[in-house]
């Protein structure tokens, strides 16, 4: 899977830079042949936001997390992006289930 970073008038640490790609990695194993991901720094101020984007399969999750420092602004994406391929796994055992016929 490729990973872009872009930064908007941001300074971002390369430790932060290095944690970020390692969980979209994770992230991106528990959907079906992810294609690429984008990670997105901006600095406004004193607000930090972090994007997190994940393409896969004719899927496209979206995640943003904003706070003081990048660390918890990364930490609020990445909860978001889990929640929602919890709820994409949950659409597709959905799909999958078939009524028993008798």
């Amino acid at each position: 899977m490729e990973i872009v970073f872009q930064s908007h008038h941001a300074t971002v640490p390369e430790r932060v830079r290095q944690n970020a790609s390692r969980a979209l990695q994770r992230l991106g194993l528990r959907l079906t042949r992810p294609v690429s991901g984008v990670i997105r720094f901006e600095e406004d101020g004193r607000m930090r936001r972090v994007e997190l984007e994940l393409q896969a399969r004719g899927q496209r999750l979206v995640a943003e997390g904003t706070g003081r420092y990048f660390g918890p602004a990364l930490a609020a994406a990445l909860a978001h992006l889990e929640a929602q391929l919890r709820r994409v796994g949950r659409m597709n055992i959905r799909r999958a289930r078939r009524p028993v016929r008798t």
